[in-house]
């Protein structure tokens, strides 16, 4: 990390740090569909200083099969990146304890938090969705059928966006959870708005919380997709959970 001067005004700046600060050191794993040889990790050399790094040093390369080549590339990038214009979405709530959040909806609620969770579409990868929700959980957290005053509706995959809907209205449901994992053709974007799309309509300001998740979502789309959180990769049953709380805690009070 390094702190340049523009005029009078300061700005901070960052740079790959690998042995000394502001050296620019980055590591890139890259695979070419090259059998393994000097060919192979000469294209790859190539490509990482097409790309910026230089010099670009193979660090490491083996075959994967007869026909392709698994190379590491080291080396700087001259690049700068600007943190004031660096966007992303903070977390604006606290991250509670299990006992917290089941105290806590026990007094805002003053009933269980109803919650249906579902992999829409076409897309059968529940893996997602079921860290979240199933009470063996994730990262070492219990998914949300461990907090007492939550009840989970777990649908499953290839949930139709309609059938949601009609499940969320019956189970009075405060939050739905859409997980996607298929991006071809931005299917995981093009499910999910068409799913907030369907919400508003059948129950406009009524409609319960719409949360999304899945390792290709940008945080930063929420709004774009018309749901009130996105989640990316390596979230937990915790954060999860504590936004719940914070986001229908905030909206009983706007009401």
């Amino acid at each position: 990390m390094t702190t340049l001067e523009q005029g009078s005004a300061e700005k901070r700046y960052v740079r790959p740090y690998g042995d000394t600060t502001g050296d620019g050191m980055v590591q890139m794993s890259l695979t070419v569909p090259v059998p393994h040889g000097p060919k192979a990790e000469g294209a790859a050399a190539q490509l990482a200083a097409k790309m910026g790094i230089e010099p670009a040093m193979v660090v490491h390369s083996h075959a994967i099969g007869p026909d392709f080549t698994f190379v590491v590339v080291y080396g700087s990038v001259k690049h700068l990146i600007d943190l004031d214009e660096v966007k992303v979405v903070e977390r604006e709530y606290p991250l509670l304890t299990p006992t917290e959040i089941n105290t806590s909806v026990k007094k805002s609620l003053r009933r269980k938090m109803v919650v249906v969770g579902a992999c829409i579409g076409t897309d059968a990868h529940t893996v997602g969705i079921d860290a979240i929700l199933n009470i063996k959980g994730f990262a070492g957290q219990k998914g949300l059928e461990y907090y007492r005053e939550l009840r989970v509706v777990n649908l499953g995959a290839q949930v139709a966006v309609p059938d949601l809907v009609k499940r969320a209205r019956a189970e009075k449901a405060d939050a739905v959870l859409v997980s996607q994992v298929v991006t071809q053709r931005d299917a995981h974007l093009l499910n999910t708005k068409e799913m907030a799309a369907a919400f508003r309509e059948a129950m406009g300001e009524r409609r319960p919380l719409l949360v999304a998740g899945g390792p290709r979502f940008d945080p930063l789309q929420a709004g774009e997709l018309g749901v009130d959180r996105v989640f990316g990769r390596g979230t937990t049953p915790g954060e999860v959970a504590s936004f719940l709380v914070h986001a229908l805690s905030h909206k009983g009070k706007a009401a």
